[in-house]
């Protein structure tokens, strides 16, 4: 025993007593012992050397002042226990910041002793700190709730909207689906000028909203804190992100996005999806540029310090508006595939994948991450299906309706404004058709196939669309049973789609070459044209068989020859100013090649035999026409208006 006291009170007096007694108090401290345990070992202690005797007192006035401390503290929190009447009648903290001070405190008070508890404080003090934390977070889970409430900044719409830059307007597909005949579309380019596709828009980089009203921030951060630091990171967790959880579901209701099933979804009439799929285009930039972005700079603010509890925060504040979003596009990408839906499907495909960088940067829950990549690879998909539908649609579509004027058909108008604005979205139908098979474009076109290794996939499959649509196209002009007519409607055709390309970003892509090829087709149509439709009427202008020379030819085979003349030229001018030739280059050329032909035969006939007849009885019966006055009815043609010439010789002006 005496070897025990000369080892703890070796060095000074004053200073020793000081260790043993520090000693003590930390033997103590650290066995944590109940009361009564605690005071028969201050008594043994004292017995081993006298330095101790007074070691209970110490340790009584420290727990004295400890408990004046704790007290002070526990009636503030008492006072405002959740279920006192003082709470019931009490303001809000951001109205009372010397409350919302002094309660704070009280909570680091009752923390701090916690962390330092003297041993004589017994089990029943502890007890009495847990009570009053408890309590405490009560009330703050309570606050941080209402804070978060109360300083929610309403979404401004028309402030995002109004920061989206427009990147271009776009003529779109008719608001159908590709019909028997494709006539939905209209019969000119007029009738859909109306309708366009508006592209992808962007938002600006520097777009950054308040989703809390700043100074609120550092309020719920002090929340935050003590309910981290007394272990109810999990309360403070679920309170934040079920008030977030439901204001962002507000602003999705404000953008426009509503909670459907995919049932629902696929059910909703095309004008109706069309609508909602471009609000869904802009809610996901949006949401993921302004609303996630915001609420995870929120999270980092509001828990900074708890790394894998922000994470965890943001991940399940997050998860329900990503979802939300996700569920939408994944209904769209399984739905029926119709045409019309392909520039929108694209449009989807393309915001998407271009938060998702954002996305995976922010959400750490890999299953939201792996949702949003299967969605897009889902769209995707639906994009290259969607596409394969519509080639499919051009070959077999197979309406048996001739255009009466021998105009532009629906197909080609249809196809062409399809294909214009598909050009529009290359870069994306690169990447997905990149792995498509060439094979049957290479039989396709055979005079192009030198040109294929460098065209682009979109090229590729362009140019394989538009030979289908020739092909189509030169079906349905064997319908006519006017030779000349199916010339007329085989050089409307094909013009308009040689100007669809040529006055497009389409030109570059399929080459000059093919514009070359296609020029060349109109004119081996136009000169078919002639042929068939004005040989017969040129053989009445010949000189064969007319018996004699200029001076003593047959008067009964002139009549006849100027008679068939005139009723082959009456024929084709009622039938062919029906006709209607769109182009105004086209026709003039087409009349000035009509011209060449037949006026200049007409005025050397006239001039051989003319004078045989004029002399006579009811001349003006067989040569009832001037070369001018030919001339002049020729500009009628291929106007699209019927016309009958008079019987009566019209004398040339």
């Amino acid at each position: 025993m005496a070897t025990t006291t000369t080892s703890i009170g070796g060095g000074g007096a004053g200073a020793g007593e000081d260790r043993v007694l520090a000693t003590a108090q930390q033997i103590v401290k650290r066995l944590n012992p109940p009361k009564e345990v605690r005071e028969d070992m201050l008594l043994i202690l004292s017995s081993f050397d006298n330095r101790l005797s007074n070691i209970t007192d110490l340790i009584n006035g420290e727990d004295a002042r400890t408990e004046d401390r704790f007290e002070v503290a526990e009636k503030v929190i008492l006072r405002w226990d959740s279920n006192s009447e003082a709470s019931r009648h009490s303001i809000p903290w951001e109205d009372s910041p010397d409350e919302a001070a002094e309660y704070l405190t009280a909570v680091d008070e009752i923390l701090n002793l916690m962390d330092g508890l003297s041993i004589q404080s017994g089990h029943e003090f502890v007890d009495r700190a847990e009570n009053a934390i408890q309590l405490a977070m009560s009330r703050l889970e309570d606050e941080f709730r209402h804070i978060l409430i109360r300083n929610t900044v309403p979404l401004d719409a028309e402030r995002l909207y109004g920061s989206i830059r427009r990147v271009s307007l776009s003529f779109a597909s008719n608001d159908g689906e590709i019909d028997d005949e494709f006539e939905s579309f209209g019969e000119d380019d007029r009738d859909a000028a109306g309708r366009f596709h508006e592209r992808g828009a962007s938002l600006g980089d520097d777009l950054c909203v308040d989703l809390i009203h700043p100074d609120a921030v550092v309020e719920l951060k002090e929340i935050t804190d003590r309910m981290v630091r007394s272990g109810y990171e999990k309360e403070c967790v679920q309170v934040y992100s079920s008030v977030r959880r439901d204001a962002l579901d507000e602003c999705l209701v404000i953008l426009g996005v509503e909670k459907l099933s995919i049932e629902e979804v696929q059910k909703i009439e095309w004008k109706s999806l069309d609508e909602k799929m471009k609000k869904w285009i802009q809610a996901v930039k949006i949401g993921v540029r302004v609303l996630l972005t915001g609420e995870r700079r929120l999270c980092d603010q509001i828990f900074s310090g708890a790394e894998e509890t922000k994470d965890i925060c943001f991940n399940e504040t997050a998860k329900g508006c990503v979802m939300q979003l996700l569920n939408f596009g994944e209904a769209v990408a399984i739905g029926k595939r119709s045409p019309e839906k392909l520039f929108r499907i694209l449009d989807m495909y393309d915001a998407l994948a271009d938060v998702l960088p954002d996305l995976e940067a922010m959400v750490t829950d890999e299953f939201g991450v792996g949702e949003a990549r299967g969605v897009l690879a889902a769209l995707g998909d639906a994009a290259r299906g969607t596409f394969s539908e519509f080639e499919n649609a051009v070959q077999s579509e197979a309406s048996r309706k001739p255009m009466l004027s021998g105009e532009i058909h629906p197909l080609a108008r249809y196809v062409m404004n399809y294909v214009r604005l598909l050009v529009d979205y290359s870069e994306t139908l690169n990447s997905l058709l990149a792995t498509g098979d060439d094979d049957e474009l290479k039989s396709g076109d055979g005079d192009n196939g030198l040109e294929l290794e460098n065209m682009s996939p979109i090229a590729r499959r362009l140019l394989l669309l538009i030979t289908t649509l020739e092909s189509n196209l030169d079906e349905k002009s064997r319908l006519y049973e006017d030779g000349a007519m199916r010339y007329i409607f085989l050089m409307n055709n094909i013009l308009y789609i040689v100007q669809k390309v040529k006055d497009s970003e389409l030109g570059k892509l399929l080459g000059d070459h093919w514009v070359r090829k296609r020029r060349g087709q109109v004119r081996q149509y136009a000169t078919s044209y002639l042929r068939a439709s004005w040989s017969k009427t040129l053989s009445c202008l010949k000189d064969e068989g007319i018996g004699g020379s200029s001076n003593n030819a047959s008067k009964v085979a002139l009549k006849e020859r100027f008679k068939n003349f005139n009723a082959c030229f009456e024929d084709i001018y009622r039938i062919q100013t029906a006709w209607k030739v769109p182009d105004a280059q086209l026709r003039e050329e087409l009349r000035i090649s009509i011209s060449e032909k037949v006026i200049p035969a007409y005025r050397s006939f006239m001039g051989r035999f003319g004078s045989q007849l004029e002399g006579g009885r009811h001349a003006g019966k067989y040569i009832k026409y001037t070369p001018e006055d030919l001339e002049n009815y020729l500009l009628d043609l291929f106007e699209g208006t019927p016309c009958v010439l008079h019987h009566l010789r019209r004398k040339s002006t």
